[in-house]
């Protein structure tokens, strides 16, 4: 089963470039709010345009993870919990529209009124809001939740706690927030925390919580059996308070929803063909199209449904960290991205189908694009010619390679780029002028089998170099230690990115980033330039001032050699799926995206 996606894309991109170019909200209240102009949908509308609102409900879909957990708190730094916790337990004030590039409508609250600049916003709860205990949601637990995730929760969590100058209840269901910078996003991102039950955590140490407590919250799915590592079950709250809210309408259909978490991908492979999984998503299209072909497939027990979306390709590969002062230097990662042999390795791992990642906002409007910078772009990038790397304002193009193994040319070139960052073959070794030798670790979480595969290429490149790296397979437990705390040299990154690109680019590439643990800045990246395109973007009047800020910021990220881009593995979602399992025709401009599988499929015998 293929859906052709793009039937509307230039129609739907059409609608989202109104939406940035429109103006702002007025201080009323509203039933959803987008960042520039009005929110697509009406007032009164029913359901979301994705969704089948006459869709049946049963059924159960079964996931396979991989690693483990130990942890039921997706909301504190400690622990490994399930990340699809934080989307299907829990609820926030305002639900998102994934089919434009950012929008909320009423959840938790009925409305939301913000000041003429957006220096505040006020949301009034809705009367029959509940926790799955039936309690009612008040002002008081959202006031205990917004302070206490933001002093103790996920660094992800910090910064807009930062950025609230007060809080005070104004209603006996209504509540405001008020800013302490202009800063015309934050209206949003205030309605989109999960909201905890405040009564479940007194006398309990919230970010230090494990297995011990399951989470009480007001979400459709409860968490109803779970093994700790093994598996963990949600099941659809039959009394589930917001059923008739429009933007729950048609969603949450399934009856279960099983996560089984597996060792590695080969295990949850051999899982799903055998039955125990149902649904799958493949990010290799070579074996998408040689290894699915076993007879639960070839009988049509099993569909095959490929998925296209319009959001950027965000991006995925090799993060080298910066902190580590063999990769301080931008000529030694432009070496390692001379060394990897993308062209051959992508040939073997994946038949050469796969286009490679070419900048973080590839695939969508917001990319930096061919060439030079030009026009409004060369402006916001010239003030920091002197710090910016060789491409940022001249092209920029990722190295490549022949396609055989050898590399010769690309290799000889990644040796020079090391000579110039002081380091030299030695009797077979590279190594600096106090003759120490040029070495890293790999680091991978267990499971991981295609990037074991690239790394292992990789090597022998580097080897051919005179430097040693080495891979080191680590559990998900201490895989999320060591990346929290910065603590590999270079080790596997993906980060997705959206059409409407805002606030959390400070968490991802900010100086402040690079200091915090648990932060997305993986690769330790200061760069002055890139936090002044994200002020640039923030504070965009228009369409065009956003677009801009937002390609020279891919053009400081790109060119700053920070992480060695693989194949994009997202470019079209590949997912296989029992015959029962189904999903509405009209797909979101997102795609395949957070709160689409499962939430708007369901089960049809």
């Amino acid at each position: 089963m293929s859906i052709n996606f793009f039937r509307n894309r230039k129609a739907r991109l059409i609608a989202a470039a109104a939406i940035l170019s429109a103006g702002s909200l007025a201080a009323e209240p509203q039933h959803g709010i987008a960042m520039y102009g009005d929110p697509q949908l009406p007032p009164d509308f029913v359901s979301l345009p994705y969704a089948n609102r006459d869709a049946p409900t049963g059924g159960i879909v079964v996931t396979g993870e991989l690693g483990s957990y130990d942890s039921l708190n997706p909301h504190i730094l400690k622990g490994s919990s399930p990340w699809q916790l934080r989307f299907l337990a829990y609820e926030t004030l305002m639900g998102r529209s994934w089919d434009e590039p950012f929008s909320l409508y009423g959840l938790l609250a009925e409305s939301i009124e913000v000041g003429p600049n957006r220096e505040w916003a006020e949301f009034v709860l809705r009367p029959e809001a509940r926790f799955s205990d039936g309690s009612p949601v008040t002002v008081e637990d959202v006031m205990w939740t917004y302070e206490t995730l933001g002093t103790k929760g996920h660094p992800r969590y910090l910064s807009l706690w930062g950025k609230i100058a007060k809080m005070e209840q104004t209603g006996d269901r209504a509540i405001r927030f008020t800013f302490n910078e202009d800063n015309p996003e934050l209206a949003l991102l205030v309605g989109m925390r999960p909201i905890l039950k405040k009564a479940q955590w007194e006398g309990r140490d919230f970010a230090n919580s494990s297995l011990d407590i399951v989470p009480i919250a007001t979400a459709p799915y409860v968490i109803s059996k779970y093994e700790a590592g093994r598996y963990v079950e949600l099941s659809r709250d039959p009394d589930y308070w917001g059923k008739d809210v429009p933007i729950r309408r048609g969603t949450n259909n399934i009856d279960t929803i099983r996560l089984e978490f597996f060792a590695d991908d080969t295990a949850l492979f051999e899982a799903f063909k055998a039955g125990i999984v149902n649904t799958i998503r493949e990010t290799n299209s070579e074996k998408w199209k040689t290894q699915y072909d076993f007879p639960a497939v070839s009988i049509g027990e099993i569909v095959k449904s490929e998925i296209g979306h319009a959001r950027p390709t965000g991006i995925s590969g090799f993060v080298m960290n910066t902190r580590r002062p063999e990769f301080a230097d931008w000529r030694v990662r432009e070496a390692m991205l001379h060394a990897f042999n993308f062209e051959y390795i992508n040939d073997t791992l994946t038949g050469g189908a796969q286009p490679r990642i070419t900048s973080y906002y590839g695939n969508s409007q917001l990319g930096m694009g061919d060439g030079p910078a030009e026009g409004k772009v060369r402006e916001l990038l010239e003030p920091f010619k002197d710090e910016l790397l060789p491409g940022a304002l001249e092209a920029y193009s990722l190295p490549v390679s022949d396609g055989t193994a050898r590399n010769r040319a690309n290799l000889a070139k990644a040796i020079d780029l090391m000579a110039e960052a002081g380091w030299t073959v030695q009797d077979g070794v590279m190594k600096n002028a106090e003759g120490e030798p040029f070495s890293f670790e790999i680091l991978l979480q267990q499971g991981q089998g295609e990037n074991v595969s690239m790394a292992e290429i990789f090597i022998q490149s580097l080897d051919r170099m005179g430097i040693e790296a080495s891979v080191t397979m680590i559990d998900p437990a201490q895989y999320k230690e060591r990346t929290n705390t910065f603590d590999f040299d270079m080790t596997s990154y993906r980060r997705g990115l959206s059409l409407s690109p805002g606030n959390e680019q400070y968490d991802y590439w900010s100086a402040k980033a690079a200091e915090t643990e648990g932060s997305a800045n993986w690769m330790g990246m200061k760069s002055p330039a890139a936090e002044a395109m994200i002020d640039a973007l923030l504070g965009a009047q228009t369409r065009d001032e956003f677009l801009a800020a937002t390609r020279a910021l891919d053009r400081v990220l790109t060119t700053g050699r920070y992480v060695i881009p693989v194949q994009d593995r997202y470019a079209v979602s590949l997912i296989a799926h029992a015959k029962e399992l189904k999903y509405p025709e009209y797909l979101p401009i997102y795609g395949d995206w957070i709160e689409w599988h499962p939430d708007v499929w369901w089960w049809e015998d």
